[in-house]
């Protein structure tokens, strides 16, 4: 039995392909699956790109958007639900910690459902603030 920590390969200087990209979004119900286009090079062009990869499929994936220096927003961290619970969130999301550890701000804006994981990896909310924004999509 292969131990599944050494079957993920998480890595920054992966390629990715629109078709994967928009399975693992449509998988998870993201309303950006229905924008391949803009999606792929929205996350080509962040500053920094991690995927979760087992036996070269992809289960996992996230961004950041930074200053590169002080600031970093994590806008999109997603596994696949065939893979939810098998650390491989925390994985992705110690690779972006390891790369933004010391930045004075780490943001995200986090779903109900996702809370209590964030909280684990030593997110909080943050203190009396209440985010706001414009959104075209129609999952939150």
């Amino acid at each position: 039995m292969t131990d599944l920590n050494s079957a993920v390969e998480i890595n920054f200087d992966d390629s990715i392909e629109e078709s994967e990209v928009v399975d693992l979004y449509a998988a998870n119900a993201w309303s950006s699956a229905k924008k391949p286009n803009e999606l792929v090079a929205a996350l080509q062009n962040s500053h920094s790109l991690v995927t979760a990869r087992i036996a070269g499929k992809l289960v996992g994936i996230a961004n950041a958007i930074s200053d590169g220096h002080l600031v970093v927003y994590y806008p999109h961290l997603l596994v696949h639900p065939e893979n939810h619970g098998q650390g491989i969130g925390s994985r992705i999301m110690a690779a972006m910690r390891g790369r933004y550890g010391s930045f004075h701000q780490q943001m995200l804006t986090a779903d109900v459902d996702s809370l209590g994981f964030y909280e684990k990896i030593g997110f909080e909310r943050a203190g009396k603030t209440i985010p706001m924004w414009v959104y075209g999509g129609d999952d939150h």
